[in-house]
């Protein structure tokens, strides 16, 4: 059997739900039988793959489609726009993520014949290449722990060194590589990024963020830009609007108050940037999503689980 199917049948018998986390540290199975809205989220830095199915992922502007023939990573916190758009009873989609880790990645470059990091940082957080068959097998046998779960502690770290050992000699192991190389200029705006997230209702401006980066606000802004594919405002825009659009469908706020919750001094600019983003204003969006069930339990749960 071949290892793309191997994956399929594996995933198949162990992903109980459209999501399920797994005994295998930062593996996660994923299963749909239909294809799906637009859902928003925020991409963690992981490794994404498909092995029965298509997906579409909306970055800004920057639209990426991936499939059992292409993988996905992302090496830094990205909010995007996720659709499963190839789904069926019969053929269900089947994917999976695994999560980087950083001080394996750095101990792995240690003795991984590959070039410096020259312009790792210039390079965008989210991107897709084709599989190879010596990849996929050995994301094939850190599934198959699955079934021998006695395997998993001791086999699990030597698995998932290999497969980080096929991506950082593949086509993108130049991201990957800025991951783990201490104050890369990924790294820095990873930094940037992880503070935004948790202050994104404050005010700040580019020479703020530029100071944490220990960086000029020139630089600042262009290596960010070149990472998330946005501006650092417009990132923290769409932190802010995915937060109001969470407030709005599971905590019930009212438009006026999950704007000022997530940093709006203007009602009408909130309502104009929600739009803009969603396709429609606050209140008639949430509407939407309260009255279809299994939409508002999908985008609740993509929130969190994301």
């Amino acid at each position: 059997m071949s290892a793309i199917n191997s994956l399929r049948d594996l995933i198949g018998r162990h992903a109980a739900a459209r999501r399920t986390p797994t005994a295998v540290p930062g593996l996660m199975l994923f299963r749909s039988e239909s294809r799906s809205v637009p859902l928003n989220c925020i991409y963690r830095s992981r490794l994404y793959l498909i092995v029965q199915g298509r997906k579409r992922v909306e970055l800004g502007q920057h639209a990426f489609t991936y499939d059992d023939s292409h993988y996905l990573i992302t090496t830094v916190d990205l909010p995007v726009s996720s659709a499963v758009i190839e789904a069926s009873p019969h053929q269900p989609y089947l994917a999976l993520s695994i999560d980087f880790d950083p001080a394996v990645l750095a101990d792995l470059l240690l003795s991984v014949p590959v070039g410096g990091d020259r312009g790792a940082g210039d390079e965008a957080g989210l991107a897709v290449a084709s599989l190879d068959e010596a990849f996929l097998d050995s994301v094939r046998r850190l599934v198959a722990l699955l079934d021998t779960p006695g395997d998993i502690a001791v086999l699990a770290p030597l698995v998932r060194q290999e497969i980080y050992y096929r991506l950082l000699t593949g086509p993108l192991g130049v991201r990957l590589r800025a991951i783990a190389v201490a104050d890369s200029h990924l790294t820095r705006i990873a930094r940037v990024m992880a503070w935004m997230r948790t202050h994104y209702a404050e005010e700040f401006g580019i020479d703020d963020l530029a100071r944490l980066a220990g960086m000029s606000a020139p630089s600042l802004f262009r290596h960010f830009k070149a990472v998330a594919l946005m501006s650092p405002m417009q990132y923290r825009t769409c932190i802010r609007l995915q937060e109001a659009r969470r407030r709005l469908v599971a905590d019930g706020d009212d438009a006026a108050e999950a704007g000022f919750a997530v940093g709006y001094d203007s009602p009408s600019q909130f309502s104009r940037d929600y739009r803009r983003m969603f396709g429609m204003p606050p209140a008639r969006d949430a509407a939407r999503l309260r009255g279809d069930s299994m939409l508002l339990a999908q985008e609740v749960e993509e929130e969190r689980l994301s």
